[in-house]
């Protein structure tokens, strides 16, 4: 019984390259992850404290509330003290004492 000698095929360049192209890079077509949409930032709770304020100003809260709601908004700018960046100051420009006068 005869058999018949198989012939390997040499890669072609399309096979060749095929592994390189698997690596662990993300495709190209990938999106970014997307945050996650309940997740609150410090701009939200800085909105949230300003948000207290106005709305303590306007009245709307009752009085028996007030102590919760100051009680609340105290640790929340406790909080944002913490981890929140301190804003750069603004250097004012210094007034010229005498100009323009006669």
């Amino acid at each position: 019984m005869a058999t018949k000698k198989k012939t390997l095929k040499k890669p072609t360049k399309a096979t060749a390259k095929a592994p390189a192209t698997a690596s662990p890079q993300a495709p190209a077509n990938a999106q970014a992850p997307q945050p996650d949409p309940s997740a609150l930032s410090i701009g939200d709770l800085k909105n949230l404290s300003t948000t207290l304020d106005i709305a303590s100003t306007r009245g709307a809260f009752k009085a028996a509330e007030m102590a919760t709601v100051g009680f609340l908004y105290n640790k929340l700018q406790a909080f944002l003290a913490k981890v929140a960046p301190p804003e750069p100051k603004k250097e004012t420009e210094p007034t010229t004492a005498g100009t323009g006068g006669k």
